[in-house]
């Protein structure tokens, strides 16, 4: 019996190098992570010569090359970031998770781990909110929060910062971005978590519509 697993691709990986979605690929029996990223090069060959800094996530956990798959896995390919292939940085419009991105940050030297989860609110301004669209410019999203991640690490000793940030339609109680921060140090932690949200905020090319009872609206635009 062989083993069917769905392959998630994200950002710039998706745009430039597969130009798809996700896929579905049939493997034999005891399949690898490494099996697969073969496959993936085959079917599409600009993916080979980045195949090696691609980070992969087995069911939503980062998982080795050697890993066995199992029918129904999905998984997820991780896009190179510049600046360093262990980093966890996506914009996608996929659910969001905390967990992966705790563990991307978490470390033996990192006494303390911040997590920050910004959802949808049911208002805005004192008007009701019942939907919130993101847009990106993908390519240009990731570098950007590339950049921050960079700011913020620097920002302290031994800090590290993932991020993940959410396109397309949210409802109310979405996650519409996730980030952890760790640090050896608590105060080191919790100031990177903070710079890394307001930079996030001013500086990547992600926007926002919003949706209430009188209409649609991309927030920035008013008056």
């Amino acid at each position: 019996m062989g083993t069917d697993v769905q392959v998630l691709y994200f950002g710039i990986l998706r745009e430039m190098y597969v130009q798809a979605r996700e896929e579905h690929f049939s493997l034999a029996s005891g399949a690898t992570v490494a099996d697969l990223v073969e496959r993936i090069g085959e079917r599409h060959p600009p993916f080979v010569p980045i195949r090696e800094r691609i980070r992969i996530a087995v069911n939503e956990e980062f998982a080795a090359s050697g890993h066995v798959l199992s029918s129904g896995d999905t998984v997820a390919l991780i896009p190179p970031i510049a600046g360093g292939s262990d980093r966890y940085c996506v914009v996608t419009d996929e659910p969001l998770r905390i967990d992966p991105l705790v563990d991307a940050v978490a470390g033996p030297g990192q006494g303390a781990v911040v997590a920050f989860v910004g959802t949808v609110r049911d208002e805005n301004e004192g008007h009701e909110v019942t939907e919130l669209r993101y847009e990106a410019y993908s390519a240009m999203a990731l570098r950007a929060l590339n950049s921050v991640i960079d700011r913020c690490e620097q920002s302290a000793r031994g800090a590290r910062v993932a991020v993940s940030h959410r396109i397309g339609e949210l409802q109310v109680g979405d996650a519409a971005v996730v980030l952890a921060a760790s640090a050896p140090h608590r105060a080191e932690a919790f100031a990177a978590a903070r710079m890394c949200i307001e930079l996030l905020k001013q500086e990547v090319p992600i926007w926002k519509r919003e949706t209430s009872p009188d209409g649609a609206e991309w927030l920035g635009m008013r008056p």
